[in-house]
């Protein structure tokens, strides 16, 4: 993980992570750990199947690291936790974030996403309220551009005052935590921040999403499945630069704000898809069929797919400082040599549970 600057005058933080042991959560927790050795780290995961705690075994040996098996859904542990750890900040990942699952089952996802939400909200606002509601404390709620719905190929991209529009029963779920999270700072004061932020790539990324399944069927010699017509775009942004943002929000951002965190690359999934094949068949030997594009095969189209996004990350450029720093060309080469090289992290998560799955969804 690439550092920040360090700020010498900096309070050590005891921060609670919830869904640390997920993609984006797992990078966000080698990051915290890597760059501020002195703060208490709670990781808090029910792991799911998207949870895996080898993302973040590496940590477990650290005095100032602790593990925590458990659901953002039940009270009394998160009552508990916060109480005993003393706990200042929340960096909030834990989430259903599937589309496709979405769809093929949206209760968990309004559980999850909404009431695991509110009852993180409800627990860290009466520890807040107990220690005299200190002004330096923060609840930071991960969230998705998907919130803002679909752009068509001439408007502007997303900023932080975008209508809401979610199209998917996953975007809907994260609009009404964001909607609960900037409650929390309007009615009671609570100093709860929002980022929103686009499709983000990188190590540790369940094999069901775009990038990672393209990269594991290419070894596996398998069809790449792409809806539709391909020409759906999305902004992608590498996990490493996201976390960076995160911190920067944690540190300098303002209570009851919002952040748009993006990537600046905008790129069509057919297009995508190739550049992958691309960078497989240069790095990966005796792939089971050359050239790997010939994999590609178009699917029915997923119910609702948003056509485009794009995140306008003006405001955190402008008012914190950051920009991204890794190009498409070179955090896709990043992750493609980590598949690469991490056969025995994905090869166990192709469970019969999964295989399930992608016959519903590709079949």
């Amino acid at each position: 993980m690439a550092s920040v600057q360090q700020n010498n005058s900096r309070k050590s933080r005891k921060i609670l992570i919830t869904g640390g042991a997920g993609f984006i959560g797992s990078n966000f927790v080698h990051h915290w750990c890597n760059n501020y050795q002195s703060d208490r780290v709670v990781v808090l995961d029910a792991l799911t199947y998207a949870g895996n705690r080898n993302n973040i075994a590496s940590l477990e040996k650290n005095a100032n690291f602790l593990f925590v098996q458990g659901d953002i859904c039940d009270r009394s542990l998160v009552d508990k936790l916060l109480a005993e750890e003393e706990i200042d900040t929340i960096a909030h990942f834990a989430a259903e974030s599937h589309v496709d699952r979405s769809i093929l089952g949206p209760g968990a996802f309004v559980q999850t996403n909404v009431v695991g939400t509110f009852t993180l909200l409800e627990s860290f606002r009466q520890r807040w309220l107990c220690q005299g509601q200190p002004l330096d404390y923060r609840f930071l709620h991960v969230s998705t551009d998907e919130v803002y719905g679909s752009l068509a190929p001439e408007d502007p991209a997303f900023t932080e005052t975008t209508p809401y529009t979610p199209n998917s029963p996953y975007s809907a779920s994260k609009a009404g935590s964001d909607h609960l999270a900037r409650a929390y700072y309007h009615t009671y004061g609570m100093p709860t921040i929002i980022t929103n932020c686009s499709n983000n790539y990188g190590p540790y990324h369940f094999p069901e999403k775009l990038i990672p399944l393209m990269c594991i069927n290419i070894l596996l010699g398998k069809p790449l499945p792409v809806y539709g017509d391909g020409q759906n775009i999305r902004d992608w942004l590498y996990v490493e630069d996201h976390c960076r943002a995160l911190d920067v929000v944690i540190d300098r951002g303002k209570p009851g704000e919002t952040y748009n965190i993006g990537g600046n690359n905008e790129v069509k999934n057919i297009d995508l898809v190739r550049q992958i094949c691309i960078l497989m068949d240069e790095l990966a030997p005796d792939l089971p069929v050359s050239p790997s594009e010939k994999l590609i095969t178009f699917v029915k189209d997923r119910p609702g797919h948003d056509r485009r996004y794009a995140i306008d990350a003006t405001k955190i450029k402008t008012e914190l400082g950051w920009s991204p720093q890794e190009t498409i060309e070179g955090g896709l080469r990043r992750t493609v040599h980590w598949y690469l090289n991490n056969r025995d992290w994905w090869q166990p998560l192709l469970s019969p549970e999964y295989q399930t799955y992608y016959q519903q969804v590709y079949s």
